[in-house]
């Protein structure tokens, strides 16, 4: 039997050991999607105790911030809801998470926040409800004097070479000007723009975004689809001033729909005026918007991410009362394959092709991507377009195994540009090692087994690829 979580945690053959240990354990992490805060960052954020990393929870301003992968396992554990998201009993909800967490025998959380605790805080033995408070102390007293356990040393510990964060269009991005203008910052931090706010025409909110869109480009408003596109791509050559190699979209499904400019403006203004707008003319909108900033994108060279096939705060009493983002999504079960490769081509025609990383919060949808890839590749850059890294509820041990052997069955695992984050912990660099693992024991295996040759400078090209190397190149950093 082996021990828990040791040296080989998941490795399990030689090869695997050796291709993590040797040659992926050590290199820099590319983190280039996450939701952490740049403001965080520059100010070198010193934490509460272990609840204020591990959980978050309500803020000051009634709006709610931190791991909803954990709020949904304490909930699942049947802990009330002023335990999962509320601040006042820190230790009894740590105790109460800590019972949730031994209980999760297969959950991707099991491994993550016991690998965090060991790596960060040098704890070995797993975290369990009699050892919770002795952990709590422990953690609390590294965190209040551990310089290395500050946001920054978090990062600089975990070996991180860039961070990429998500920031909406109107950001001022003052967070990231202070950032580089810090020369004791020696890693990368570059904004991603999110451009979600001003595609939703049919969500609630659209109207009072697009007042402070205009507000951001200096008009007092925008009245057409153009005004629109224009004023995102006056931002994105903003965010490109500021050194943005990606953007980001998390949409419900990706619309192709092209119509006549006056029937967008037609679907405009009446979400504008509060008026219901057809899916048709919200999609001929959308469709609009996403061609003009895909070839934006590819002028300044920024990679475009397009996450889809997810519902959002199903739960309508939770999310009437806490609000999005707080652990009340699901899988979605969409058809847009067709579309998302309409759009590839509308933009492949003239040359304006950017970049694209491809996420479906569905596995089912992993084969599809991986022949999408195929009619669109270039000479651009190896592996132009890509099968995002299992997301979200994908990012298990058997989730990340399958989406690694889809792109292996369809596409070129050796130019994958590996994982991310998508996080809004400061401890979540572990999932970087845990991917790692994973990578190297698929690999080891498929060698151990005499499906590829064991061929070391070939492995090596590829595990090294995967882990660093193909990310560094990819988004040019």
């Amino acid at each position: 039997m082996k021990q828990f979580m040791d040296k080989d945690f998941i490795l399990g053959n030689e090869t695997a050991k050796h291709l993590f240990h040797d040659y992926a354990e050590s290199l820099p992490i590319v983190d280039y999607h996450c939701h952490i805060s740049p403001k965080e960052i520059y100010e070198n954020k010193r934490f509460a105790n272990l609840g204020d990393v591990w959980f978050g929870g309500k803020q000051d301003d009634g709006s709610y911030f931190g791991d909803h992968y954990k709020w949904r396992l304490m909930r699942s554990n049947g802990m009330a809801e002023e335990k999962v998201t509320g601040r006042d009993d820190e230790l009894g909800r740590f105790k109460g998470f800590a019972e949730t967490l031994t209980l999760a025998i297969g959950n991707p959380m099991y491994h993550w926040c016991n690998l965090e605790l060991k790596k960060y805080f040098g704890i070995t033995e797993p975290l369990t409800p009699d050892n919770a408070e002795a952990i709590w102390n422990k953690c609390n007293d590294m965190l209040a004097n551990d310089p290395d356990l500050t946001v920054r040393g978090l990062i600089k510990q975990s070996n991180v070479a860039y961070v990429g964060t998500t920031d909406d269009p109107v950001d001022s991005l003052e967070w990231h000007e202070k950032i580089a203008a810090d020369k004791s910052i020696d890693f990368m931090v570059r904004p991603s723009f999110r451009p979600d706010k001003a595609i939703n025409i049919t969500k609630a909110g659209f109207k009072e975004y697009i007042r402070s869109l205009a507000k951001a480009v200096g008009k007092e408003s925008l009245d057409s689809t153009q005004d629109v596109i224009d004023a995102l791509v006056n931002r994105i050559e903003f965010f490109a001033a500021h050194g943005c190699v990606a953007s980001d979209h998390g949409l419900d499904y990706i619309p192709f729909r092209k119509l006549p400019m006056e029937v967008c403006d037609k679907a405009f203004k009446k979400a504008m005026n509060g008026e219901p707008v057809p899916v048709e003319e919200a999609e001929g909108y959308q469709t609009a918007l996403l061609i003009a900033i895909g070839k934006a994108y590819h002028k300044h060279g920024i990679a475009m991410e397009l996450h889809y096939s997810c519902l959002r705060n199903m739960n309508e009493r939770m999310f009437a009362k806490e609000g999005p983002d707080t652990g009340f999504d699901m899988i979605a079960n969409n058809s847009c394959g067709g579309s998302i490769a309409e759009l590839l081509s509308e933009l492949d025609k003239t040359g304006e092709l950017p970049k694209t990383i491809i996420f479906s919060l569905n596995p089912a949808d992993n084969e599809q991507i991986g022949t999408i890839l195929g009619c669109f590749q270039s000479s651009e850059v190896p592996g132009k377009i890509q099968h995002g890294p299992a997301w979200w509820f994908n990012d298990t041990k058997s989730g990340m195994e399958n989406q690694m052997k889809s792109l292996a069955n369809l596409g070129l695992l050796g130019n994958f540009i590996g994982m991310l984050t998508d996080s809004r912990s400061f401890l979540s660099y572990t999932r970087h090692d845990y991917f790692r693992r994973i990578m190297c024991n698929l690999i080891g295996e498929w060698v151990e087994n005499g499906e590829y040759p064991n061929d070391d400078a070939a492995l090596k090209k590829i595990v090294e690829g995967i882990s660093y190397y193909n990310a560094k190149r990819y988004f040019g950093i």
